[in-house]
């Protein structure tokens, strides 16, 4: 057992104080990869900041009729939303798909996002892994390889990144909301998580310190998947 300081966040702006306050620390949202990996060995952090008690667990519509999901709100809460199984049925689809309904019941929107891009080799200390320990090589390049990256690997990894909820947002267009020291910005879902390129161990474009606050779901793809809007949009010009 590796000894790791616990901080229960009453605000966001706590949150992201403990967090650079402890220097290796991580956020604990549900726990369903970040525990497992711990439990493997394979995460060590210095601290765990809970985020579960912050006040992002609500899902709201907006005036322009968007939809804010907070990071904190439970994939099962977010998959039976009436507003999201009517306007955006394919959120609902894919969070249906991933995992089992125990599993739904505790991940979190911000965790899903967070989980870690992610192969067997990446998990078995015993392997050579880039993500693990950058420099080590790729075990899976020459071993076991039938579920891999087929499309945007590189020579330094070919994991995949298990979350069907987020190819859902990439495809409608959602944005990723994000507070950190130097304030709150958004990134497109499509953008959030990086190719492995030559530096696998990053996972996504978020920044040191930095926590995600919640999803934006635009009305423009309300009932309609982007690749399907925007085959409709280039044929209203033809």
């Amino acid at each position: 057992m590796k000894p790791f300081a616990y901080v229960r966040a009453g605000s966001v702006q706590e949150a992201t104080d403990a967090f650079a306050a402890h220097p290796g620390a991580r956020y604990l949202g549900g726990g369903t990869n970040l525990v497992d990996l711990m439990k493997l060995g394979v995460e060590a952090p210095t601290a765990l900041v809970d985020v579960t008690r912050l006040p992002l667990d609500a899902v709201e519509e907006l005036p322009d009729g968007a939809l804010r999901v907070g990071a904190t709100v439970r994939n099962s809460d977010l998959a039976a939303h009436p507003a999201v199984r009517d306007r955006w049925p394919a959120l609902s689809q894919a969070l249906l798909a991933g995992a089992s309904g125990q599993l739904r019941n505790a991940a979190t929107t911000g965790g899903n996002l967070l989980q870690r891009t992610r192969c067997p080799y990446f998990q078995d200390l015993s392997k050579p892994c880039n993500k693990r320990e950058p420099g080590t090589g790729c075990g899976a390049l020459r071993g076991v390889h039938r579920d891999h990256a087929v499309l945007g690997h590189s020579e330094q990894c070919i994991a995949t990144h298990p979350s069907d909820m987020a190819v859902a947002l990439a495809a409608l267009d959602a944005r990723v909301e994000l507070r950190g020291p130097e304030g709150a910005r958004s990134v497109p879902a499509a953008d959030f998580h990086r190719l492995p390129g030559v530096h696998p161990e990053r996972d996504t474009e978020i920044h040191p310190g930095e926590l995600i606050t919640g999803v934006v779901l635009p009305a423009s793809t309300a009932g309609l998947p982007s690749a399907y809007r925007k085959a409709r949009d280039r044929a209203s010009y033809a």
